[in-house]
Parts: C-alpha cells; structure tokens; sequence
C-alpha cells in the first residue's frame, strides 16, 4: 500500500505540473505595424542642381528628398508615433550624417532628451542650421576639422535642418515623447513592437503632405494594423 501511494502522489504531481504547463504565457505589450502610402501619382522628384564643392558634392546624382515614393506607393522618411502610449522613452545617442553633401539620414527620429552626434563625413565646411520652437535653434559652422559636433535636443518637436553652405540639404529631427515610433523604410513600411494593451490614436508626419492620425485597439501578445493613405494638402 506504500508503494501503492507514492505512486499516486507521483502521478498527482505529473499531472499538477502539466496542468501548470498548459497555461498559456501572453507576451507583454503588442505590435503596431502598417504602409504609409501616396494616395495617386506621386510626382517625380526634381533633380538637384549641384552649385559648390563639385568635387565631393557631385561625385553622385542628387533630388530632393522631401517626398520619396516607390513604384507600389510606399512613402519612406514618414514618422509614426503611438500617441499617448507610455514607457520609459530613454534619451540615447544618436548619428546624423553628411555625406556625400546629403543628410543620412534624411529623417531621424529619438526620444526626447538624446543627443545628437552631427557628423561630417565629406571634408569640407558644412554648416548646421536648425529652425524650432520648442528647443533653442542654433546655426553653426562644421569645417572639416571638426569632425563631430554634439547638440541636446530637450523636448519633442519636429526640427528642420539645413546648411547654409549647400542650400540643398535639407533634413529633420523628430524628438518624441514616447518610445513608440518609427520611421517609414523605402517601400514605407514600418512595425513599432511591444506597444502596451490599450486603445490609442496613431499619427504619421510627412514633412511635404502633413499628418494624419487613427485609431488603434493594441492587445498583449498581438497585431493591429495602421495603413495611411496621404494626399497632397489642399
């Protein structure tokens, strides 16, 4: 009979852990992902004339990157943020680039509080000018000795940058207020993950066709879908 009872009481423990077993373990947070999309022809992108500094400048072709559009539609350097969506939006480090006389990347996007690392890559006198409201603007020289300048960026806003040197690069920062954003790749495609369960507005910039925003049901351990089709503005 001893033997008999251990037996069961093995049995019991076996199945109590199976049963444990089986529940199921939900992840934390969900994904936001969708297309931001050019509603209609989107128009060819005007070519840049290249004016100074040829010998690095134009060693490549250049177009304004203000609206960039791929054979399906698909918008890139759009920027989608989870409105109201809370977490520990961590300020961090991030790179902005000149190289070959171009802003890489074209759209950069951080939480607010980073620092930006403003590189020159190209050797010659770059010249950073930024146009905002809620941080201070500055406007400084980069010549080629100086290879990295570091500037704060303290509270969300979208931030154009430009270069009084070549007046064609043109680029924005865009300070968040939330971890829960990105930027659009070339075929505007874009997936913000781990988002926490609740109902939220998401909103897409485009710096040429604006913002538009709707709403979202974000669930533990699931998908939900934001497509954006833009339109020029009227």
């Amino acid at each position: 009979m001893k033997k008999v009872g251990i037996l069961l009481a093995a049995c019991g423990s076996l199945a109590l852990s199976a049963s444990v077993g089986a529940i199921p373990v939900y992840a934390a947070g969900g994904t936001v992902s969708g297309t931001v999309k050019y509603d209609g022809t989107a128009p060819a992108p005007k070519k840049v004339e290249v004016t100074k500094d040829k010998e690095v400048c134009a060693l490549h072709p250049h177009v304004e990157e203000d609206l960039v559009v791929d054979s399906s539609g698909g918008i890139a350097n759009a920027v989608v943020i989870v409105k109201g969506a809370k977490g520990d939006a961590k300020p961090t480090e991030v790179t902005f680039d000149q190289k070959g006389c171009d802003y890489v990347p074209h759209v950069l996007a951080f939480p607010a509080g980073s620092t930006i690392k403003i590189m020159n890559s190209d050797g010659i006198l770059h010249n950073i000018h930024t146009y905002s409201t809620a941080n201070p603007s500055f406007n400084m020289a980069q010549p080629k000795f100086k290879k990295v300048i570091s500037q704060k960026i303290d509270k969300p806003e979208a931030i154009k940058v430009t270069c009084d040197a070549h007046g064609w690069m043109h680029g924005w920062w865009i300070a968040t207020d939330t971890p829960y954003y990105a930027v659009t790749d070339d075929k505007g495609n874009f997936t913000i993950k781990d988002v926490p369960a609740g109902n939220y507005t998401v909103e897409v910039w485009q710096e040429k066709l604006g913002t538009a925003d709707q709403k979202v049901d974000v669930k533990d351990g699931a998908a939900a879908n934001a497509n954006f089709s833009l339109k020029p503005k009227s």
